[in-house]
């Protein structure tokens, strides 16, 4: 039997869902290439032997709590809790690595940030009517999810200071609301974010919060960048500075921690009122979406990211560390090496230029061809270097003379080395 694709749901004839799946196996194709692709973090952090001991740390815990075997064997083995077992110590490592109070009953633990952003595009979003902001560029895993669960997103363009400019923002509302439907919610990554590494101000940060309160918007504030500054500086998150719980605020421990655990969280504190006067938390509501979709988060990965959790006295931020530094030097070197080989006259003759994110994974490089596919895979194949295509990264179209760069999973002699091939194909081009 033949399935006729035009039969099946729409997502599945969308370029989008194509665009990381192709870029996945382009990667796989050139293994010898210098890879500016993936977002993925840099495995000299990881040792095997570090997974027993964090099980081992969190299996302590258990017996420290009081627990027999039985019960831990039940807490290990067995399907758990649906909103997980370790809220407690995301919690505390929240109120100590952000300042949030977050109390364990808000949290659902999830298969990754990516879980976490489908269930509470589902839950908020009740109708067609419903329209999600999302700033442009934005991470294709939540245009990605909102095609998936048939929902409608308005972009939003970043300011000139980064992240959703908070006028646009308003005037994207009012618009949506002109046409007879409700501007929902804004999803937004404030910190270094993917894929153009820009962040937002603190002043912009405020008014993003005054502008979500006229408008009645939410605000999905995704995280998973937050720890890596190049430079010391005040970077709150959107949801310590919220007094009014309009941010659903999601985790993940794939940055921090290690991403083949697969665990993200969801701090949805939110109070949901019923008709017959009985009342909830979104976090209570999250959690029967997850029901019938993923049951549960598997109880060893969240043993684990526990266990490594107790290991750095739920202190992630100082546990990274090391890692910071890395990722700032890393980015340090990119935009050193794209200076060098792009002076001022270059650029201007050319027609090349790139931001200076302030930290994170990700910068963003202008060039003066169509940055597509077949041009990332030509650069692959006869220069040795791979990168990502921007175009993707745009809702409403856009992006097509841009690419990203990212620092994270290549060493300081490989970003070298790929800017230079980089440069050599750029200028063989323009």
């Amino acid at each position: 039997m033949i399935l006729d694709l035009a039969e099946l749901h729409a997502s599945l004839s969308d370029p989008l869902l194509d665009a990381m799946t192709f870029l996945n196996e382009v990667t796989t194709r050139y293994p010898d290439a210098v890879s500016f692709a993936p977002g993925r973090p840099y495995e000299g952090f990881f040792e095997p032997e570090d997974v027993p001991r964090y099980l081992d740390a969190y299996l302590a815990h258990l017996a420290e709590r009081g627990l027999d075997r039985d019960a831990v064997r039940t807490a290990l083995f067995q399907y758990g809790p649906t909103k997980g077992i370790v809220a407690d110590l995301v919690a505390r490592t929240l109120a100590n690595d952000e300042g949030l109070t977050a109390a364990p009953e808000a949290l659902v633990l999830t298969v990754g940030a990516q879980e976490g952003m489908l269930l509470t595009l589902r839950a908020l979003c009740a109708g067609p009517e419903d329209v999600l902001l999302v700033s442009s560029p934005c991470y294709v895993g939540v245009t990605g999810a909102a095609r998936l669960l048939d929902l409608t997103t308005r972009p939003v363009p970043e300011g000139p200071d980064g992240g959703p400019d908070p006028s646009a923002v308003r005037a994207a509302a009012r618009a949506v609301r002109a046409e007879g439907r409700r501007p929902r919610a804004l999803y937004v990554v404030p910190d270094f974010a993917n894929p153009s590494g820009t962040s937002m101000p603190l002043a912009a940060r405020t008014r993003l919060l005054e502008t979500a309160r006229e408008e009645g918007l939410l605000i999905i504030e995704d995280n998973p960048y937050g720890f890596f500054a190049r430079t010391p500086g005040e970077r709150p998150t959107l949801k310590a500075l919220d007094r009014e719980g309009r941010v659903v605020y999601l985790g993940s421990f794939a940055k921090t921690c290690f991403p083949g655990a697969r665990l993200g969280y969801v701090l949805a504190d939110q109070e949901v009122g019923a008709p017959c006067g009985r009342s909830s938390l979104l976090a209570d509501e999250l959690a029967k979406l997850k029901s019938m979709t993923t049951v549960n988060t598997p109880a060893l990965s969240q043993a684990v990211i526990g266990g490594m959790l107790l290991v750095h006295d739920c202190r992630l931020r100082a546990a990274n560390a090391r890692a910071t530094a890395h990722y700032a030097a890393g980015m340090d070197t990119l935009l050193r090496e794209l200076e060098r080989h792009f002076p001022a006259s270059e650029q201007r003759r050319l027609g090349v230029g790139w931001n200076r994110p302030e930290g994170g994974f990700f910068a963003v490089l202008t060039v003066p061809f169509v940055a597509d596919d077949e041009a990332m895979e030509r650069c692959a194949r006869e220069y040795g270097v791979l990168w990502t295509p921007m175009a993707p990264f745009y809702p409403a179209g856009g992006g097509e003379r841009r690419l990203r760069l990212s620092v994270s999973s290549v060493t300081q002699d490989q970003i070298i080395d790929g800017v230079a091939k980089l440069a050599a194909f750029i200028t063989a081009r323009s």
